[in-house]
């Protein structure tokens, strides 16, 4: 019989467990912008990039890697996004675009949000074209 001490149990448990929180919080995998371009279809109805984008239902998104929250001078933002203080990292679209209520609690975007990593991926790849 194997006896385990419980610091060995804990350590056997713990690691997975730590792993889990930090890979649901870690930024995508490299993405392809063309597919991107595709996805972008469904945020287009909302947003807009480009030389000629501009806020509409909601802001453009040129420049948003990188870019403060709330920042974009031709949108009303929600108060809970104003005051969220996030910079607009690849992890922290990529949190945003999974769950944006769960992520900012107030927010205006009303969007179920994508499950599917890749396409995430892809999305901030398509976004990256438009500094």
């Amino acid at each position: 019989m194997i006896r385990l001490s419980l610091s060995a149990l804990l350590a056997l448990f713990a690691l997975p467990a730590m792993l889990l929180v930090l890979s649901a919080h870690a930024a995508p995998p490299p993405g392809d912008p063309v597919a991107g371009a595709a996805a972008f279809r469904k945020c287009a109805s909302c947003h807009q990039v480009g030389p000629a984008a501009r806020g509409g239902f909601g802001p453009q998104l040129n420049g948003i890697i990188g870019r403060r929250a709330a920042a974009s001078t031709d949108y009303a933002y929600s108060a809970a996004l104003r005051r969220s203080g996030i910079v607009w990292t690849d992890a922290a679209l990529a949190r945003f675009l999974r769950d944006p209520d769960a992520m900012v609690p107030g927010t205006k975007m009303r969007f179920w949000g994508i499950g599917d990593e890749r396409q995430i991926a892809n999305l901030l790849a398509y976004l990256r074209q438009y500094p």
